[in-house]
């Protein structure tokens, strides 16, 4: 078959393939499909890289009747990871058609949103056994309307002994319902499982062609998902490259990831599903033209991207299958370039890339991780051949007039004027670059060295004045100290020291520099943006914003004489002796309680008892109330 229009899908769901850049099914597309689509039970034996995802997700789609908001399909998966997977793709399918609710649901998340998702309704749940048997026992998980599910990756599921709970999901699920097995091998414990819950399944083998990655090369570095942009900074500064193209998995972390390799001075832009064709094209041309070094790009926008620029390919964020990988990387070494690729790996995905090393049949190497002092000696190697290049153009009669005048009128030597001649001309590019997240302690300006002595309180003109700047962005926008530090101090070359105090409210960020630093922050900054907004960097107007009042006040007040510190008096204390009083012993004395004391008084048993007359007491209406 050549498209997918002819396996029976309904013609909303191949729009949207045909959207997301999906040309013709593969070959377990190709021979699954119309088998699902027709009711019957399946065992599908195919690798991974190889589409079923696709494969058993569209049938789901076309199955569904969105009007019913109860769970109609539940798809078993071995990890979260392959979880959150399944449920992007049927939710990105499902696009063209009414609105598919589709729930993810794994161990390690909270289980309140999942609870109350469920309880407001759900058409698919993805999960892994063990919190679907979680929300089986608390009720929350209603199966009396499953009328599909697929077991992905059932070798795998078994080899983490989920046995128990798979079948006990199966043997809850009500019949009639058509049951997908896939797996990757066939172990008899699979088997067993097949043999009693599916109904005359109809068996599929898909056999794999090994997979062979271009020939360039690859490498992969273990990072934490919270290090990965502060490595990939050092990458990019570390490694020459004519240009780099960065691989995300959703659109809106290719658009976040451009902005902030902005902020940090590359030449960086995003390109995602959502851009039209001719936006695009003009991605490419800029490449092309040099204008851009760095493109953030998702799978769908990449693919047919051919551009002999492209020498670096870096996988920010690991791959869903092996196809992607191959397809990704094969956007560099071109017209017989070499190439090299980079991938990201965190703990949890060390198992995808073993995948991967199988089935391209190439090993991925392991890389050094860099670091600030390699980027300062690069730095500094970079600014050196700088200067070589210089030297060898010649026409410096002029300014070595000039060196020799000022070593004519000293006190500095030739060495001296020619370190500051450098330090003027490299400004802050040969210190090693700012860490991730700035301290406290490098956003205050630092205190004076012990050796020099530091300027009185009161005398303002022997400190560095300051002048303060505003920017358009504030907390409703989600920038962070952070960010203002290492904009500023990336963008106009500046220390981070040299930065602060920074004051962020909602709307507006306030932030002092050195005020012989203002022309060059301001030509360097003002023009930025900040997540799309532009950040509009001038000069405060008006008095100082009021702020709170801190604990201590070291600096002098217009309305308070300032602190005077008196001398220590040592007052005497004079002990008096201890005087002993004597002992007055008083007489006993015993007192009375009340005015008189208590008199008994004889009984007098002779006393007449008198028995009174009975008296009858009217009764009725006469009785007086």
């Amino acid at each position: 078959m050549s498209n997918f229009a002819e396996l029976g899908l309904r013609p909303e769901l191949v729009n949207t393939l045909t959207t997301l850049g999906y040309e013709a099914p593969t070959p377990i597309q190709e021979r699954t499909i119309p088998i699902l689509l027709a009711g019957r039970d399946i065992i599908g034996q195919a690798q991974t890289g190889t589409g079923k995802t696709a494969a058993f997700a569209l049938p789901i789609l076309q199955k569904i009747d969105p009007s019913k908001h109860v769970p109609q399909a539940l798809v078993l998966t071995p990890t979260r990871e392959l979880a959150m997977q399944v449920a992007e793709a049927i939710h990105s399918y499902s696009h063209g058609l009414a609105p598919v609710s589709v729930l993810p649901v794994y161990g390690g998340a909270p289980i309140v949103p999942q609870l109350k998702r469920l309880e407001r309704g759900v058409h698919v749940v993805v999960g892994t056994p063990g919190r679907l048997i979680d929300h089986l026992d608390r009720h929350s998980l209603d199966l009396g309307a499953i009328r599909m599910i697929v077991l992905d990756e059932a070798d795998e599921m078994l080899k983490m002994g989920f046995s128990e709970d798979v079948e006990k999901i199966l043997g809850a699920a009500q019949k009639p319902r058509q049951i997908a097995l896939f797996s990757a091998t066939m172990p008899e414990e699979v088997l067993r499982i097949a043999r009693r819950y599916l109904e005359n399944p109809e068996r599929v083998e898909i056999e794999h062609k090994s997979m062979t990655a271009p020939a360039i090369e690859q490498r992969f570095l273990n990072v934490s998902e919270s290090q990965k942009l502060e490595v990939l900074t050092q990458i990019l500064e570390l490694e020459s490259s004519e240009g780099v193209l960065i691989f995300r998995r959703t659109k809106n972390g290719a658009a976040e990831l451009a902005e902030k390799l902005e902020g940090r001075g590359f030449a960086a832009v995003a390109m995602h599903g959502d851009m039209n064709q001719s936006a695009r094209e003009s991605v490419i041309r800029r490449l092309k033209g040099g204008q851009v070094d760095i493109v953030v790009a998702t799978d769908v926008a990449a693919r047919g991207l051919d551009v002999e620029q492209i020498t670096h390919v870096v996988n920010y964020d690991v791959p869903y299958d092996v196809e992607a990988y191959v397809h990704r990387i094969g956007r560099t070494g071109r017209a017989g370039k070499s190439g090299v690729a980079t991938m990201f790996i965190t703990p949890r995905e060390r198992r995808m890339m073993r995948e991967i090393e199988r089935f391209t049949g190439s090993p991925i190497k392991p890389m050094k991780m860099p670091s600030r002092a390699d980027v300062a000696a690069h730095r500094v190697s970079q600014f050196k051949e700088t200067l070589r290049k210089t030297l060898q153009e010649g026409e410096l009669d002029l300014y070595m007039q000039l060196v020799e005048q000022l070593v004519d009128e000293g006190p500095f030597d030739m060495a001296e004027v020619a370190a500051a001649a450098v330090r003027l001309a490299s400004g802050s590019r040969l210190s090693a670059p700012p860490a991730a997240e700035p301290t406290v302690a490098a956003r205050v300006p630092a205190r004076p060295a012990p050796s020099r002595p530091a300027a009185p309180f009161g005398d303002r003109e022997q400190r560095e004045r300051k002048v303060r700047l505003s920017m358009a962005v504030g907390k409703r926008d989600g920038i962070r100290p952070g960010d203002v530090v290492g904009s500023i101090a990336n963008e106009a070359g500046i220390e981070g020291r040299d930065i602060g105090p920074i004051d962020i409210r909602d709307d507006i960020t306030y932030v002092s520099i050195p005020e012989h630093l203002k022309d060059q922050v301001l030509e360097a900054v003002a023009h930025a943006r900040f997540r799309g907004r532009p950040v509009n960097l001038q000069v405060a107007e008006g008095p100082e914003p009021e702020r709170p009042a801190p604990r201590r006040d070291y600096g002098p007040s217009a309305d308070r004489k300032p602190f005077v510190k008196r001398p220590y008096e040592k007052k005497s204390y004079e002990k008096k002796p201890y005087e002993k009083k004597p002992y007055e012993k008083k007489p006993y004395e015993k007192k009375t309680f009340g005015a008189k004391p208590y008199e008994k008084k004889p009984f007098d048993k002779k006393k007449p008892w008198e028995k009174k007359p009975f008296e009858k007491k009217p009764f009725g209406k006469n009785k007086p109330r």
